[in-house]
């Protein structure tokens, strides 16, 4: 497979005899990216290929960059004996050394129109390659996982060209670190330019230089990621405003019910309000006796007591307290009326057990029931 790979150059100068000769800074160890269908892939997006330190530092390898042709841009197929006088510019020395993760060449340009070029503003290298990729999926000794191999690199040449893969990067003169590699012309398109433009992404924290597709697939795996992220929250969010809404509504339940237990009277407090209530019964029935008492509050047959004795208008606008106070005041004067009045005697001598007890303990027992369930709701009673 064909390559061609980024070179920034350093320490360019003129000899006297008008070439320009630079230092080549290129191919570096480790991991690159490529998209699938640039390296014969297509089913998979991004594939990670490694460049091991014995390959790149390989004796055949870095034997086969001296001697090999500069061009001016990439050629349309690879430079050979054949095609070397049409497409040469200048060439590689044969100082070639290992610098660090790079390899170092020495470059000489030859051509004066190109060098010319070159002091105009076209000052980028891309360097031309072939290797055997081998799908071996494995893992580096630095624990990063890849795909494939290169393995059996080989140079065909350097191209001078006006923008590098790497950007204004890699550029003649600055000495500059930054590399890149691409897949090129394959021998099924010989005239099929496929340069990949490299670019650096962060993908957990750690930059990398990918492919522009590279690129452009890593930003939408992260762009999905993110929106998953963000729905993940919105649902996490969204549930547990619910989990608290229920909780609310279960607290609110409780208060209501411990409020209608706090209501459940006593015995003693049960005997109390059952003998009030048949005590007022009993006074409504002497100063009002068409007054019918049943079903009605407390306060309700008070009302209707002072109603019947003193007309609508002694209630109209009233307070409940006001209503009491007048209630009160008729069981007052009515006892202090004749020995033959009735309620008079039933105020003085309190109420006595009348013939019909089975009636009375009745009306006892509904009371009470009714009272010690006062506290559940309609639906439960």
């Amino acid at each position: 497979m064909k390559f061609k790979d980024l070179a920034p150059i350093a320490g360019t100068r003129r000899t006297a005899d008008g070439y320009l000769v630079a230092d080549v800074r290129t191919a570096r160890t480790g991991i690159q990216l490529y998209t699938g269908r640039e390296v014969g892939k297509p089913d998979i997006q991004v594939v990670k290929v490694y460049r091991p330190e014995e390959q790149v530092f390989d004796t055949a390898s870095l034997g086969s960059y001296a001697h090999k042709p500069v061009t001016n841009d990439h050629p349309a197929e690879a430079v050979t004996a054949d095609n070397w006088k049409a497409l040469a510019v200048g060439s590689i020395g044969d100082e070639v050394a290992r610098d660090g993760e790079f390899v170092r060449v020495p470059l000489i340009v030859m051509d004066a129109t190109v060098i010319s070029e070159i002091e105009g503003g076209k000052r980028e290298l891309s360097a031309g390659y072939t290797c055997d990729l081998a799908w071996e999926p494995g893992t580096t000794p630095e624990g990063e996982k890849y795909d494939a191999i290169q393995k059996d690199i080989r140079i065909n040449h350097v191209a001078i060209v006006q923008r590098g893969r790497a950007g204004s990067e890699a550029r003649i003169g600055d000495g500059v670190r930054s590399w890149g590699a691409a897949p090129f012309t394959s021998d099924q398109k010989p005239k099929e330019d496929k340069i990949m433009t490299l670019k650096t992404v962060t993908v957990d924290g750690i930059p990398v230089e990918v492919t522009d597709q590279g690129a452009t697939v890593i930003g939408t795996l992260q762009q999905r990621l993110a929106d998953a992220n963000t729905k993940i929250a919105d649902a996490e969010k969204a549930h547990q405003t619910a989990l608290a809404a229920k909780d609310a509504e279960l607290a609110k339940k409780d208060a209501e019910i411990d409020a209608l237990k706090g209501k459940i009277l006593s015995d003693a407090d049960l005997d109390k309000r059952v003998q009030a209530r048949a005590d007022l019964v009993a006074k409504a029935s002497v100063l009002a006796k068409d007054v019918k008492t049943e079903g009605l509050s407390d306060a309700a047959i008070r009302k209707a007591v002072v109603v019947a004795k003193l007309g609508d208008a002694a209630v109209a606008d009233k307070s409940e307290a006001y209503i009491d106070a007048r209630f009160d005041m008729l069981v007052e004067d009515a006892s202090k009326g004749g020995g033959s009045d009735p309620f008079r005697v039933a105020v003085q001598q309190g109420l006595s057990q009348v013939s019909d007890a089975s009636a009375s303990a009745t009306a006892h027992k509904a009371m009470v029931t009714d009272l010690e369930s006062a506290w559940q709701t309609k639906g439960a009673k």
